[in-house]
């Protein structure tokens, strides 16, 4: 009798260490395989600058022109953009070439934009400096629009420093930005995308990335920092 307990309890000793290796076996590999200290400090090595190092480099200088991109620049427009996409052609963007979506976009759909709060730092920054604040965008143009109102009520800017919003539209192979900020004498210009530093080059100002939420419609995501240009810290929200 004893010989037959003991052959039990080494079967059942050998089946419960083929399961246990069987188990090690088909456990599936680890999603995530952790992450270091080192990791989660590592930043992109590019030009990255603060507001106030913006303000400090501009100190003693003359009050001057200064330009902002509009969308996932100062706001975060994507509500509306989104809205006019469902609306005029889901599963395209071919609601960007429809003059009823720019009608509604430039007359009352920046009410569900959201201010980016770089963007308040920056023009109150420039307002105090006593700039001459411009806004070229490259939406198209309207008969109407509330862009400048919405932004100036948003940024609380003075008549003094406010001009109107600057439609420059957009072209197939140009930068319609350029001779907007050529023609102003715009020395410093704010932007997330790449034809905003770009055109900020091509005549000779200051070129500054913000950069665009990561939950923006606008899509791919630009790089910033890829011309060596400024990139100012935090400024996605």
């Amino acid at each position: 009798m004893r010989k037959i307990t003991l052959a039990l309890s080494a079967a059942c000793l050998l089946f419960s260490l083929n399961s246990a290796v069987g188990a090690r076996a088909s456990a599936p590999t680890p999603l995530y395989t952790g992450t270091t200290a080192a990791i989660l400090a590592e930043q992109a090595p590019i030009h990255w600058v603060s507001v106030a190092q913006i303000e400090n480099s501009l100190m003693g200088r003359a009050p001057m022109a200064v330009g902002f991109d509009i969308d996932d620049t100062v706001l975060f427009s994507s509500p509306g953009f989104w809205r006019g996409k469902k609306t005029y052609s889901p599963g395209s963007e071919e609601y960007l070439k429809n003059p009823e979506f720019w009608e509604k976009m430039n007359n009352g759909w920046d009410e569900f934009s959201i201010p980016k709060e770089v963007g308040r730092a920056l023009i109150a920054m420039h307002v105090k400096r006593g700039d001459s604040i411009y806004f070229v965008t490259g939406r198209s143009q309207t008969k109407t629009e509330t862009v400048t109102k919405t932004l100036q009520g948003d940024f609380s800017i003075p008549a003094a420093n406010m001009n109107p919003v600057i439609f420059a539209g957009d072209k197939h192979g140009q930068n319609t930005k350029t001779q907007w900020l050529e023609q102003k004498n715009i020395k410093v210009f704010y932007g997330d995308s790449d034809n905003d530093i770009s055109a900020a080059r091509d005549v000779g100002a200051r070129g500054i990335r913000v950069l665009r939420a990561s939950n923006s419609t606008y899509r791919p995501l630009p790089m910033a920092g890829s011309f060596g240009e400024e990139v100012i810290v935090n400024s996605e929200y």
